[in-house]
């Protein structure tokens, strides 16, 4: 057995790009567009990590989504949580859950899905201003 992606729903292409590619970091692997199934499918992955995906699909006939709490999470590994964090936050990204203890936090995607950033090896010694930095969401 073989892990190929996970998928979530999207509501604007270019949103969540800029999301999940500009900001995040992950790259576009390949994209479908289905002119009878009404829908685009845009794979990305993490550089060097190419064969776990993240499938987004668009619906080109709008309806809404709710946050669906039972998916869970996206999770990925990065190389220095407070960098990756102050980065996403000067981009805009709302930090849910800070990385306090220098090894986890969770930020959400434009479409409200879950992402949890997790520091690569060891955890990171606390520092400010994250130690003592509140949750500013669910995560």
């Amino acid at each position: 057995m073989k892990y190929l992606h996970t998928m979530v729903r999207v509501s604007d292409i270019d949103t969540s790009l800029d999301f999940y590619c500009n900001k995040l970091g992950l790259t576009e692997v390949r994209r479908m567009d289905s002119e009878q199934g009404r829908f685009t499918l845009i794979y990305l992955a993490a550089p060097g990590d190419e064969d776990a995906q993240l499938e987004l699909t668009y619906n080109w006939d709008p309806e809404p989504y709710n946050e669906g709490r039972h998916f869970g999470h996206l999770a990925y590994e990065v190389d220095d949580i407070y960098e990756t964090c102050d980065r996403l936050m000067k981009a805009g990204v709302t930090i849910n859950r800070p990385p306090r203890d220098g090894g986890m936090a969770f930020i959400r995607s434009p479409d409200n899905i879950s992402i949890e950033l997790l520091q690569k090896g060891e955890h990171l010694p606390k520092q400010e201003p994250w130690a003592s930095m509140a949750n500013t969401g669910t995560w």
